[in-house]
């Protein structure tokens, strides 16, 4: 091997070598901003009334029912009536948490598409963009 290919594949390597490093840092970044946004979603309430003003419920981060609240007019209330408050209510409060959800994970589901995959290296590894798909799913968009 001669000086001019020692010093191509050593212009390769570090170029390789740049890459990986990048690599690592946006991982580093998108890894940390994601602990950010569980530690969000883990404390995140929702409410929601219904038109009626007989029910208030109140999800967590995933959309599940927290708290119902019924008001003192919710005991003057048929049971078909109240239960159409409380379902509107959990309807809507569930709606607003998906749409916080949303917003939270955007900047961290769109960082994804900047991340180089697996075989953009090494030909033959597995692809992440399966991956990419489900936390994208996850997050609600």
């Amino acid at each position: 091997m001669d000086r001019w290919e020692r010093e191509g594949l050593r212009a390769a390597n570090n170029g390789l070598r740049n890459q990986v490093d990048r690599l690592t840092d946006d991982f580093e970044r998108q890894r940390d901003r994601l602990s950010e946004v569980y530690k969000q979603l883990e404390i995140l309430r929702l409410q929601a009334t219904s038109n009626d003003r007989l029910a208030e419920v109140v999800v967590d981060g995933s959309g599940a029912v927290a708290e119902v609240r019924l008001t003192a007019a919710s005991m003057r209330a048929t049971p078909e009536q109240l239960g159409r408050s409380i379902t509107e209510a959990a309807r809507a409060a569930a709606g607003l948490a998906a749409a916080r959800v949303a917003e939270l994970t955007a900047d961290v589901t769109a960082g994804l598409d900047d991340l180089p995959d697996l075989p953009d290296f090494a030909p033959e590894a597995p692809s992440l963009r399966a991956v990419r798909d489900w936390v994208r799913g996850a997050g609600g968009e």
